[in-house]
């Protein structure tokens, strides 16, 4: 009992420290996320305290970290450049509510339907996300008001101190593991600044860049319940309905393949439908007390599990400091290098790619690297709700092609010649179609021929078709033909061939086949 109780006590201080380090990081990026949706930062602040709080205590998946994202953010710019922030809160209340729908039917299992490759190309996407989102922090307003590079001596402090940071995060757990490396890299790269008086870029500064207020804070009051300024109007519907629905899907996605990449990594399994709930309790949540919504967020997940924090009491502490942060410690977190910043979630971005997967190009079929690249890109460039449902359907389609070749037909002939017997072996769906149609020959079979399909199953509609069609010819040849151990569905289903069935209860297979005629 002594054990049991002294290992809750050290996870509980791990999920602490490491909350803090996630808060710390949450901040700037709450803050851009929010000006990339066009809001102002205390909405995407208090979206990732209520997000983050929510989720981490009714959520399924323990350990992962929520709050404003930039998959989400770029939806939202155009609803609130044309509607006003007012409809972007009643449509993230809408977006929770059909969130919280998925869970209750139990729509979070289809997440399993992601292959792996897929998965590969969705982690390579975001950690390339991940890094070039860094490389604004190497920039600064001219006195036009244009981004610019930083100059020669500021890149080259801005250099030194993200490298000073990856390299504690690096090296001091091969010397204790008492506190989070990454906790600590902050603080020490903070005191280095502050002690040498060292002109970097700090988060105030950001802050300064990204309102044009020199004097911008993140400081802010507790969040107000807020009931959106929206008139309940049909037109309204069809303005919200919309952006709910892509914002529901692409929070969804991103949040279930964040739990599959946690449940890897932890080697614990998390609840996909318990996550959909909380995610979408969390959203409903938010869009009343005034937040931008929000979805699991890969990079701060990374960082939380990486400094330890697998309980709950990580994303609630990270949670709860982060509200600390807006009520009473702004003048605290504004002082933080952005370096440091940056050289954590360079650390995230090597943790997060999979570099094994590119030991993995000759060894994997080309099909399968296809789709890793594909999905990488279209990540990049688009967004990853888009990304993975092309990973999807490029990998269907591949399965798809693979599988057709697997068709084959063996041919006999017994009674002298006069009886010919094909045995079609393989899945007959709208991919082998083809390739079973080009196997028989009807002009030159003789006057009586068995297909028996003890060997192969009927999958689709497109294979009902083509026995039909076979049928047919075959008839019109005036050649007998029999149709053997098809299913009793198939036999409902086929239209011109039924009288060519022969049916034998024993020996006749049981099985569904996908067609909507039997709906």
């Amino acid at each position: 009992m002594l054990q049991l109780l002294v290992k809750r006590s050290q996870s509980l201080k791990a999920d602490v420290l490491s909350g803090l380090t996630v808060a710390l990081a949450l901040v700037p990026e709450a803050v851009a996320f929010a000006f990339v949706a066009g809001v102002e930062p205390l909405v995407g602040l208090y979206a990732a305290f209520m997000v983050g709080l929510i989720t981490a205590t009714i959520g399924g998946r323990p350990g992962m970290i929520s709050g404003a994202t930039g998959a989400l953010a770029v939806v939202m710019v155009s609803l609130v450049a044309m509607h006003g922030v007012e409809y972007l809160f009643a449509t993230v209340v809408l977006m929770g509510i059909f969130q919280i729908l998925a869970g209750v039917f139990r729509l979070g299992k289809f997440i399993r339907m992601v292959p792996h490759p897929v998965m590969l190309g969705f982690v390579n996407g975001l950690a390339i996300v991940i890094f070039l989102a860094q490389m604004k922090q190497f920039q600064m307003l001219d006195d036009d008001g244009n981004l610019t590079w930083l100059d020669s001596e500021s890149m080259m402090m801005m250099l030194g101190l993200v490298a000073l940071t990856m390299a504690i995060i690096h090296f001091l757990p091969k010397l204790t593991k008492a506190l989070p490396s990454t906790l600590v890299a902050i603080i020490t790269v903070t005191a280095i600044v502050i002690g040498l008086d060292l002109d970097a870029r700090s988060v105030q500064d950001v802050l300064a860049d990204m309102t044009g207020n020199p004097a911008a804070s993140i400081a802010g009051g507790l969040p107000q319940f807020h009931i959106p300024m929206v008139p309940i109007t049909f037109e309204t519907l069809q303005i919200i309905v919309p952006y709910a629905l892509i914002l529901a899907a692409i929070g969804l996605i991103e949040s279930l393949l964040t739990l599959t990449l946690i449940d890897e990594i932890t080697e614990t399994r998390g609840r996909g439908n318990k996550e959909c709930v909380g995610q979408g309790v969390a959203n409903v949540a938010t869009g009343f007390f005034g937040g931008m919504g929000g979805c699991a967020m890969i990079g701060q997940s990374m960082i939380n599990i990486s400094s330890g924090g697998t309980g709950r009491a990580s994303g609630i502490s990270a949670a709860l400091f982060l509200l600390t942060f807006i009520l009473i410690g702004s003048s605290w977190i504004e002082i933080i290098p952005v370096a440091a910043l940056v050289g954590v979630m360079f650390i995230v971005v090597i943790g997060t790619f999979e570099w094994a997967s590119l030991r993995l190009i000759n060894k994997i079929p080309r099909a399968d690297i296809f789709v890793v690249i594909t999905v990488t890109v279209v990540t990049v460039l688009t967004d990853l709700a888009i990304a993975v449902i092309v990973g999807v359907i490029v990998s269907a389609l591949v399965f798809a092609w693979q599988h057709a070749k697997n068709m084959r037909v063996e041919t006999s002939m017994e009674n002298n010649g006069y009886l010919k017997i094909y045995e079609p072996n393989g899945p007959l769906f709208f991919s082998s179609v083809q390739n079973f149609r080009d196997q028989f020959t009807p002009r030159y079979d003789p006057q009586e021929v068995i297909i028996d399909f003890k060997n192969c199953r009927v999958m689709d509609h497109s294979g009902i078709e083509v026995i039909d069609s076979l049928v047919e010819r075959y008839q019109k040849g005036g050649i007998d033909i029999h149709l053997r151990h098809l299913s009793p569905e198939c036999i409902r289903l086929l239209e011109k061939a039924g009288s060519a069935v022969e049916i034998n209860r024993a020996e006749d297979p049981e099985y569904k086949v996908a067609d909507d005629k039997l709906a």
